[in-house]
């Protein structure tokens, strides 16, 4: 299945026993404790063989799950290369990568002389492959004397998977692209703006128990609309991929929005006990 390495760089987290928050940057935040190991140092520590067939696995039963080839033809269905990887990307994040394996580095051959566009889908070998995916857009590329290739994509579309047209040299699937439904009655606005504060409230009680300046972060939203900006708050949640992943695929703003601000809130409680324990024993 797919093997390539996201670049690593420094992502702050909002868990007080763990890392401090020594840069507030809100593409970096994770608002989940007990995040599992980063991707790099997966690839570091896993075995390559047992990685490998646990990964042909996923890649198996997804191909017979979604392999029809009397899927019916409609005028929304695309073909589109697939990249399967241990993580999420959503609408407007960037997406650092390092290609290394020989069937990736064909298809960036391909897509460097064509559309610069590819599915990335979440995938791992507990919970499978998923259907619903995000497209990467490759806005900048550097190739490496050895063929690997260094990658920056950035989000753009989602989409569900409804037929897998090949798996070889790489996963080629037909894709239907995914929308959000209107949220009738339901005030974005309103809602985004309660998110936003969410965010700001953890940001501060994780800086408090990190004993950083206790400084309200400013503008998190960036006058991004409710449904971008849903989609960035998804992006922070990066210690969870399956809840990540959950919320990419809602069809509905307001739901997203919703399910984030439980999430936040859920985190701030655990935050605002933690700091009472520390005020109690400060020594601890």
């Amino acid at each position: 299945m797919a093997l390539a390495r996201v670049i690593s760089t420094h992502k702050p987290s909002l868990n007080p026993n763990t890392t401090t928050l020594s840069a507030l940057n809100p593409n970096n935040l994770s608002f989940l404790s007990n995040s599992p190991p980063s991707l790099a140092s997966l690839l570091h520590h896993r075995r390559h063989k047992r990685r490998t067939a646990s990964l042909k696995c996923s890649a198996s039963s997804f191909s017979e799950k979604h392999h029809n080839t009397n899927h019916p033809k409609s005028d929304d269905v695309v073909e589109l290369p697939l990249f399967p990887l241990p993580l999420v990307l959503f609408p407007g994040a960037i997406l650092p990568l390092q290609i290394f394996e020989f069937r990736y580095r064909i298809m960036m051959h391909t897509l460097l002389h064509t559309d610069l566009r590819f599915g990335v889908i979440y995938s791992d070998a507990v919970s499978g492959t998923a259907e619903v995916g995000c497209v990467g857009e490759i806005v900048k590329h550097e190739r490496l004397v050895d063929e690997r290739f260094f990658l920056i994509c950035k989000g753009q579309e989602r989409f569900r998977v409804t037929n897998v047209v090949r798996t070889k040299p790489y996963f080629v699937a037909e894709v239907t692209w995914l929308e959000d439904r209107p949220s009738g009655e339901e005030d974005l606005e309103a809602l985004a703006t309660e998110v936003e504060t969410c965010m700001k409230d953890v940001i501060r009680l994780s800086n408090r128990l990190n004993e950083k300046p206790e400084k309200e972060a400013q503008d998190l939203r960036r006058n991004l609309f409710p449904t971008p900006f849903s989609f960035f708050v998804g992006n922070t949640f990066e210690g969870a991929p399956g809840e990540q992943q959950a919320l990419l695929e809602l069809e509905d703003t307001a739901t997203r929005l919703k399910r984030e601000k439980e999430t936040l809130r859920n985190t701030l409680n655990y935050l605002s006990a933690a700091s009472a324990v520390k005020d109690v024993f400060p020594s601890s």
